[in-house]
């Protein structure tokens, strides 16, 4: 049986404005992040969000943060030298 999940990816509709952001005129500083390898479709995403909605998303961040480096200080501390401790991938 094939595992495989496929992922559907909807088409986003970009307002003007957006599209400023998204197809960004030479020489302006939105080119030049594009051309430093920044998705601005991500930052138009988070723009899309209000204040609330951030500041909410970076709090779950920061939370799950701090819950993934408690799990490896305790992997550190309880299984590092056991055999059969390998990081799963």
């Amino acid at each position: 049986m094939n595992s495989a999940k496929l992922w559907v990816v909807d088409k986003v509709e970009y307002t003007e404005q957006e599209r400023w952001l998204i197809e960004p005129k030479p020489g302006t500083a939105a080119a030049a992040a594009r051309d430093f390898g920044i998705d601005l479709s991500i930052t138009v995403g988070n723009l899309r969000l209000t204040p609330h909605q951030r500041v909410k998303r970076l709090d779950e961040f920061q939370h799950e943060l701090r819950q993934l480096r408690q799990a490896v200080k305790l992997s550190e501390r309880y299984g590092g030298d056991r055999p059969g401790s390998e990081a799963v991938r």
